[in-house]
C-alpha cells in the first residue's frame, strides 16, 4: 500500500458526478417546487425559497468544470482541496429548500 495521496483512479470523476447530481437536484427540484407554489397560490416566501434553491443549484452546476480542474491540480500538486464557496452554495440551497418546504406545510396545514 502506498502512502501517496494521489491514486490514478476515478475519485475526481466520481466527486464531480456527485456535485453534478446535487446541483441538478437543487435546480430542477427548486424550479418544479417554485412553479407548483406559484400555480397553487402559496405564500411568496415558499416561492422565493424554492427559487433560491434553484439558483444555488444553477451556480453549482456552472462551477462544475472550474471545481474539477482545481481538484485535479490540487491532487496532482499535493495541495489541499478547497470547496469552500461550493459548500456554501450547497448548504444555502438546501436550507432554502427546507425554508420553502416549512412555509408550504404551514400554508397548507
Amino acid at each position: 500500500m502506498s502512502d501517496e495521496i494521489w491514486d490514478p483512479g476515478l475519485q475526481s470523476e466520481r466527486t464531480r458526478l456527485a456535485w453534478v447530481r446535487t446541483a441538478v437536484a437543487l435546480s430542477t427540484g427548486g424550479l418544479g417546487a417554485a412553479g407548483l407554489s406559484l400555480r397553487h397560490g402559496l405564500p411568496l416566501p415558499a416561492v422565493v425559497g424554492f427559487a433560491l434553491a434553484a439558483l444555488c443549484g444553477g451556480v453549482l452546476l456552472a462551477r462544475t468544470g472550474v471545481r474539477f480542474r482545481r481538484v485535479q491540480q490540487a491532487l496532482h500538486g499535493g495541495r489541499p482541496l478547497d470547496h469552500g464557496l461550493d459548500v456554501i452554495f450547497a448548504w444555502l440551497g438546501t436550507l432554502a429548500v427546507v425554508a420553502g418546504a416549512v412555509t408550504f406545510v404551514i400554508a397548507v396545514g
